[in-house]
């Protein structure tokens, strides 16, 4: 199954333009502008608490995919290093300026649930990082997994894998090396 059939809304696979993620973005963007113009802090502060997955090598946040591309273009693509933003001590990329405003404004709407790690091994008990290839997007939230047959366990029943990972998460997490 693919990616860009896994997104339902009751009324089959979701493709395309989405008004209401475009929406998102172009308020997301004004905001920005705004704070920006005001002189205030950036909307992303203090949005997003969870440990994200970082590359150590590179400091990129998701390998540098583009988190907003996965809402608005219903599939993985790789950011652009002329749209970088930092946020949760990981630098993101992004494919335009209206993705990296729509994030900087909204982190935790378009950031990876859990950090990227992959929900179903979280289940399990432990952290594996997801890949950004292999990703859902489930009640408005992006999950990455780090094998294809945990994208398929996931998607078969995801409030199952989530009420699993949500409670096991808190402790994962301060286990994770700073």
């Amino acid at each position: 199954m693919t990616a860009e059939r896994q997104e339902r809304n009751g009324d089959g696979p979701r493709t395309g333009f989405r008004p209401g993620i475009a929406l998102i973005g172009l308020l997301a963007g004004l905001v920005a502008a705004f704070a920006a113009l005001a002189g205030g802090p950036s909307p992303a502060a203090a949005q997003t608490t969870e440990r994200v997955i970082v590359n150590r090598y590179t400091g990129l946040a998701i390998e540098g995919y583009d988190p907003v591309a996965y809402f608005t273009d219903a599939r993985a693509e790789p950011g652009r290093p002329d749209f970088e933003a930092s946020h949760a001590g990981a630098v993101w990329r992004f494919r335009n300026e209206s993705n990296r405003a729509s994030f900087v404004a909204y982190p935790g709407i378009y950031g990876p649930r859990f950090g990227g790690y992959d929900p179903i091994d979280l289940a399990r008990g432990v952290t594996y990082a997801g890949n950004p290839r292999l990703w859902l997007i489930v009640n408005q939230r992006l999950y990455l997994f780090g094998r294809e047959q945990n994208r398929d366990v996931f998607a078969a029943d995801p409030a199952s894998a989530l009420r699993e990972a949500d409670a096991r998460w808190p402790a994962l997490e301060q286990g994770l090396a700073r």
